[in-house]
Parts: structure tokens; C-alpha cells; sequence
């Protein structure tokens, strides 16, 4: 965990010595080690037989998880909305 904390104060440190910098092929770069990232998470996960085997029941709990997270962002939305149309002073039936 220390290392991992280490390289990323070392990245932040080395994006502030090169903030002036115009670095135009930088956002090209993030994005191909982005996707090498995903593809070795899915080399690891697919080599991990623990998680093959349980993958019915992961993607069941992350299909409630989802539903859950839609169902209380629209509530919280909806709630938000009446408030904020009853503050503008209108009355609408």
C-alpha cells in the first residue's frame, strides 16, 4: 500500500514540475494505459477461478446494487425538484 501511495505522490510531483509544459499526445497516452489497465484487471479476473465461480452471485448482488443506486438517485432527484420549484414562488396545480 505504501508503494502504491509512493508512485502516485511521484506522479502528482511530476504533473506539477510539468504543468507549464504543453504536452498535446499526454491525454493519447493516459487513454492507451487505461485500456491496457482494463485488460489486465480482466487477465487477472478471468485467471481467478474464485471469482468465475462465484460470478452468478456477483452479478446478481451488482444488478440490485444498480437497481438500488437508479431507484435512489431518481427519488432523491424527483425530491429535489418539487423543492426547487416550490422555491421560485410559482404555484402550479
Amino acid at each position: 500500500m505504501l508503494k502504491i501511495v509512493a508512485i502516485m505522490f511521484g506522479g502528482m510531483s511530476v504533473g506539477w514540475l510539468l504543468r507549464r509544459r504543453s504536452l498535446p499526445w499526454l491525454s493519447a497516452l493516459i487513454m492507451v494505459l487505461i485500456w491496457l489497465l482494463l485488460f489486465f484487471l480482466g487477465v487477472e479476473v478471468g485467471a481467478n477461478d474464485t471469482i468465475i465461480g462465484a460470478l452468478n452471485d456477483l452479478g446478481v448482488e451488482a444488478l440490485l446494487l444498480a437497481f438500488a443506486g437508479l431507484a435512489g438517485s431518481v427519488l432523491l432527484a424527483w425530491a429535489l425538484w418539487r423543492v426547487v420549484q416550490g422555491q421560485k414562488g410559482g404555484s402550479h396545480p
